[in-house]
């Protein structure tokens, strides 16, 4: 029998065995399946997300020789065990036995190419582990509209969870029941090791099947049971299409959860986030707005249509775009506008400054207040080192103005539109710089004159 959690605290712990060893030949790609993004993150780290939430105590990831050095590069900190060469679900999670030595609470399998279960099934799911008929084995089932060749549950009329039946070796009347198995368990991890070597490898494949476990806990003595979850918790992904339908799953969550926190999205389905989008409240996003990785927007923002942000911060009371682009370490101020084909990168725009059309603001500093005119940009760049610029407080920079850096426009100057800057502007100065302005009279009827001459004489050869 497990052990009673009210009165033994180590039967709450739950340990996590992922498996990760599958080769996803169906992607078509070099990149490991597990590791292919949603919203902005491998699938692998949206499902350890999901299990952080519910607090486990271990998590191990089963990989193969194959992808293991590419999984934890990319997702560091990981327990990792190593299946080789695979032999079958049953025997991943034999894998990962000797990360379990000495450990007595649940043990959940769960498998990185489906990261869309929600902490609420898995809790449910833990829960009825620890109900009245102490199952030693709970399987998350699903009703899926297409029933396919999913392997089906079979439950008796007790409502115990008899054994799980692969379609190809369902009867006419088993493959007649909709209740299908996700794949999904939740485990007396005082039994795991005996239900694990009762698994044998007298299948078309020679491979252990962790399904065996139920039929082997029933004849043990132990119930097992099912609890059910929507058919997109169980979704998995193996090709690029499966991908897109669960990206299109994790950004209407994403939609929903921005919306219940007081955000206005305008066309939601048009709007896509990234993982760790933080929007304070009474944000108005408008269509079609991009959220990489990254971005921090305080209260009373607005977002016009068509931006891109990435790795920035924006203040209260901001607005961006529309066609704006925000990169890496852009921080925008409070109440500062940057208006449409306005890019920041790597640049400080304080509060209340101003940079509103078709400029370039890079490695810089905008202080407080100041106006860059259209058409500005900074020339942060020569060829081999990145430089800073830094405008002051209340500056004015004129339209069509090149900024060489490393350069410093003092707090309040104001620099000519059409000027390439090279050197430090003082405070409250004027800058020009650029040629005289010379006028010949009459020079335009001349030169047009000359021209239709020139045309004349060409169509005559």
């Amino acid at each position: 029998m497990s052990k009673d959690p009210a009165t033994d605290p180590a039967a709450n712990a739950v340990a996590t065995i992922v498996l990760a060893a599958g080769q996803g030949t169906r992607m078509k790609s070099k990149l490991p399946k597990v590791l292919h993004p949603l919203a902005g993150r491998p699938m692998l780290a949206q499902l350890l997300a999901t299990v952080d939430a519910l607090g486990s105590e271990k998590r191990i990831v089963v990989v193969s020789p194959d992808n293991g050095a590419a999984i934890g590069g990319a997702v560091p900190g990981l327990e990792v065990a190593v299946q080789d060469p695979p032999l079958g679900t049953g025997h991943a999670v034999m894998a990962a036995r000797e990360n379990l030595t000495g450990f007595a609470g649940d043990v959940l399998v769960l498998f990185a190419d489906s990261p869309l279960v929600s902490v609420e099934t898995l809790r449910a799911m833990l829960t009825a582990r620890h109900s009245a008929t102490d199952p030693a084995v709970v399987v998350m089932g699903f009703r899926p509209s297409d029933t396919a060749e999913y392997a089906r549950l079979i439950v008796d009329d007790n409502g115990n969870l008899s054994r799980i039946v692969e379609h190809r070796d369902a009867s006419a009347a088993e493959r007649e029941t909709d209740l299908c198995n996700s794949g999904f368990m939740a485990i007396d991890g005082a039994i795991l090791g005996s239900l694990l070597d009762g698994i044998g490898t007298d299948n078309a494949k020679g491979e252990y099947y962790l399904t065996e476990i139920v039929e082997i806990a029933n004849r043990l003595g132990r119930a097992c049971m099912v609890v059910e979850a929507g058919e997109i918790e169980a979704h998995g992904i193996n090709s690029r299409d499966q991908l897109a339908q669960a990206e299109a799953v994790v950004q209407h969550r994403l939609r929903y959860a921005a919306m219940a926190a007081g955000v206005t999205l305008l066309d939601p389905d048009s709007v896509y986030f990234s993982h760790d989008t933080v929007l304070g409240q009474d944000v108005t996003v408008q269509p079609h707005v991009y959220f990489g990785p990254g971005v921090r927007v305080g209260d009373d923002v607005t977002i016009n249509g068509f931006s891109h942000l990435e790795g920035c911060q924006i203040a209260s009371g901001a607005s961006i775009g529309p066609f704006a682009r925000l990169r890496p370490e852009a921080e925008i101020g409070a109440g500062a506008r940057i208006g449409n084909f306005v890019e920041v990168k790597k640049a400080r725009i304080e509060d209340g400054a101003k940079v509103n059309h078709l400029s370039y603001i890079g490695d810089a500093r905008v202080g407080m207040g100041a106006n860059i005119g259209a058409g500005t940009i900074t020339c942060n760049y020569d060829g081999f080192l990145k430089s800073f610029t830094d405008i002051g407080k209340g500056a004015f920079i004129g339209s069509n103005t090149a900024l060489v850096a490393p350069v410093k426009i003092g707090d309040g100057a104001i620099v000519g539109a059409g000027s390439t800057v090279t050197r430090e502007v003082a405070a409250n100065a004027l800058a020009v710089e650029r040629s005289e302005q010379t006028e010949r009279a009459g020079w335009a009827v001349s030169f047009r004159e000359r021209k239709r001459a020139e045309k004349a004489a060409q169509k005559k050869t």
